[in-house]
């Protein structure tokens, strides 16, 4: 199944190490990922697919957002096609 993360909060040194070896740790796969600046604030979106995951999806994303407590950032995960369905025009 095929995921979008959301990362954003301040810019500095490591988020996208350490968010990707989460997602390594946990046999996630990144299939495509996109950061930028935006002045000081720090924006990545990734798509992953969890097929291969070893724990629940619901567990990645708890860890995902501890994660993101513990380096100050705010990181969600959503299913690609509800993502698909809420942004869709």
């Amino acid at each position: 199944m095929k995921a979008i993360v959301a990362v954003i909060g301040q810019d500095k040194k490591g988020i996208i190490a350490k968010v990707s070896t989460l997602l390594y740790e946990k046999n996630v796969n990144i299939i495509d990922i996109s950061q930028t600046i935006m002045e000081d604030m720090f924006v990545m979106t990734a798509m992953v697919d969890t097929k291969d995951c070893s724990v629940e999806f619901d567990q990645l994303r708890h860890d995902l957002t501890d994660l993101g407590e513990e380096i100050g950032v705010q990181i969600t995960i959503q299913r690609k096609n509800i993502f698909e369905s809420m942004h869709r025009i």
